[in-house]
């Protein structure tokens, strides 16, 4: 039996959808336990390519043309409700919750409602894989990819089979345009930050136009072929199962994972596409599943709904509470928000828009609210309701900050560095005969204890990036004196550059206080080897504290093992355990989940503090 609706519908697509939108989530929820999950995205990819060329070519051989109009009326159909309600309802709670949400928004609503937040976040700078980047929409990068793809490849679609009729032709044109993009991914790729290559449309394309490919072999010839029927089952399992894996060993940080590893990933999901036409079987029946059909027909409300949600609920301080007491568990909220959302989008917007169309939804919409008492039933509260929607998320866009609390703390320890240098230089200039005092002529260094730590900041100097120049104020507080050397940005190959500024300027001291690895601990392969070179440059006689990561990105307990591990062979080291204290109170973090509240340096300065005193403990046996 064929599973070929006469409705044209081709039965088991929803099991991989939800295959594709379950990898996605699972890699925004737990990262550390899929973190190929992205993949899923090219899934998506390799579905909409073969279905929407196969839709097309359907219609070219039934009706003889292509009418662009009514397929992009379709699309529209299907895409912009949820995408604009989605956009407006986050605004408007992110307005409520917490206005940091709301940095960039501008940008960011522009490229969701234009479809170009791919181009827009390229323009921008941003790191997809960075960690830091909350922006509310940034998943819509692979939004805009594939819509961008609905409205360049239908009119070029007419033109080739205005040129050729040749389905086998086409496929091979689709499949050297596939390896052109593969190989623009791979030649471009840019090891420091992938988003290039990842969010372009021209070095991402290769997923859709494989399954281009793919729809062009079929039309009932390849797909059911004796051979490709005797084997598709078993096939789709191997390929399933190796999707699977990919999605469990390759991780954003691998190049090779641009060099050929998302391209591996669509290849096997257009082996597994290539088994749903023709004959039903074992594989067809597993992807028809009623929870799996269940997710994929709905797959487009949850990939559009969940980092929303995840975001926005990460951003109240009740969901920090929760964290420090129940965490893995944490997600549970997220999953039951984004179901019951997506449920409500799909069943009272989504389904009326596609069946009806815009018009006829809307002329329904009037004719309820024309009968009396209309507005106080359950149509008038979701009027009223949409219509503070618009006028919350019209304030928020326009009413929007241009810095989050974040970034203006990391401006404070900023201004903060440069005053203290502009104060010593002050009194250099007072007294030119008065050299820095040298730590290792400090009482308190010289027998090897701590001591009264705040007469210890003339002994001290700090380097970092970003969280120590947030930590600064408190840092100087602290430490009267401390020298610190800190900038946005900077990680672990950078510290010998900074290391060598304070040499030159005089500034070393007895105690050094290293805290790097925000943007990329050490899955970059000089970073350790940066490391060593400052801890041997610095010698023995020096104490040093390695201030450990605090973040969300998956590789954050990985680089704070490296750091435990590189510390253990350098007796005259200690870790600061600024991760483990966060577990415990995640509320001493911005929204960002990275720096430190104005709570919160208060207590990074207390735990180096406590680094402190187990170094000057550790070098007393």
């Amino acid at each position: 039996m064929s599973n070929l609706k006469s409705s044209g519908r081709i039965e088991g697509l929803d099991g991989l959808r939800a295959l594709a939108v379950l990898g996605v989530l699972a890699f925004h929820l737990w990262p550390l336990a899929l973190p190929g999950g992205f993949l899923g995205v090219d899934v998506f990819f390799v579905i909409s390519g073969f279905l929407i060329t196969t839709l097309l070519l359907r219609e070219k051989d039934s009706k003889g043309k292509i009418r662009l109009s009514a397929f992009w009326i379709r699309r529209a159909r299907r895409l912009l409700p949820a995408l604009v309600l989605v956009v407006l309802a986050s605004i408007a709670v992110a307005t409520l919750v917490n206005s940091d949400l709301l940095v960039n928004i501008k940008r960011q609503t522009l490229g969701a409602l234009t479809f170009s937040t791919n181009w827009v976040e390229i323009a921008a700078g941003s790191d997809y894989f960075a960690g830091s980047d909350h922006s509310l929409f940034v998943t819509f990068w692979s939004l805009a990819v594939e819509e961008q793809f609905y409205l360049l490849w239908p009119p070029l679609l007419i033109a080739l089979l205005f040129l050729t009729s040749g389905r086998k032709r086409l496929a091979i044109l689709a499949l050297l345009a596939a390896a052109g993009s593969a190989f623009l991914m791979a030649r471009l790729l840019d090891p420091v930050n992938s988003t290039r290559v990842y969010y372009g449309t021209d070095t991402h394309a290769f997923g859709l136009m494989i399954g281009v490919a793919l729809a062009f072999c079929g039309g009932g010839r390849f797909f059911s072929t004796k051979g490709w029927q005797l084997v598709k089952g078993p096939a789709a399992v191997a390929a399933v199962a190796g999707i699977i894996f990919l999605f469990v060993v390759l991780d954003s940080t691998n190049n090779y994972t641009y060099r050929g590893g998302i391209l591996l990933a669509s290849i096997l999901t257009a082996v597994a596409v290539a088994a749903l036409p023709g004959e039903a079987t074992f594989f067809t029946r597993i992807c028809c599943i009623r929870p799996l059909a269940w997710i994929g027909e709905r797959s487009y409300g949850l990939y559009l709904w969940h980092w929303p949600v995840m975001i926005i609920l990460g951003a109240t301080s009740f969901y920090a509470w929760m964290q420090s007491y129940i965490g893995f568990w944490i997600f549970i909220p997220v999953v039951a928000v984004t179901l019951l959302l997506t449920e409500a989008s799909y069943r009272w917007l989504e389904m009326p828009v596609r069946e009806r169309g815009f018009k006829a939804t809307w002329h329904a919409v009037v004719e309820r609210f024309s009968h009396p008492r209309s507005w106080i039933n359950r149509p008038g509260v979701v009027a009223l309701g949409a219509a503070a929607i618009v006028v919350v998320s019209t304030i928020g866009i326009f009413t929007a900050p241009d810095k989050s609390r974040e970034q203006l703390a990391v401006e404070e320890g900023q201004r903060a560095m440069e005053q203290a240098d502009a104060e010593a230089e002050a009194q250099r200039q007072a007294n030119p005969f008065v050299r820095t005092v040298e730590a290792a002529n400090h009482p308190n260094v010289k027998n090897g204890s701590a001591g009264d730590q705040s007469s210890l900041g003339t002994s001290m100097v700090a380097l970092g990036d970003s969280v120590m120049s947030a930590a600064a104020p408190a840092m100087y507080r602290r430490f009267p004196g401390i020298y610190i050397n800190a900038r946005p940005s900077m990680q672990w190959h950078d510290a010998p550059t900074m290391l060598q500024e304070v040499i030159d300027k005089g500034n070393l001291r007895q105690i050094v206080v290293l805290n790097y690895g925000t943007n990329a601990g050490f899955k970059e392969p000089d970073s350790e080897a940066a490391l060593r070179q400052i801890l041997d440059q610095l010698g023995p006689q020096r104490k040093v504290v390695l201030v450990n990561t605090v973040g969300i990105s998956y590789w954050i307990e990985d680089s704070n093992k490296t750091l435990n591990s590189i510390s253990a062979d350098y007796p005259n080291t200690v870790v600061a355990d600024w991760w483990s204290v966060i577990k415990q109170h995640p509320e001493l973090l911005h929204r960002d989940k990275t720096h430190p509240s104005e709570d919160g340096i208060v207590v990074y300065a207390d735990t180096v503090a406590k680094a402190l005193e187990k170094l000057g403990a550790d070098n007393q046996k």
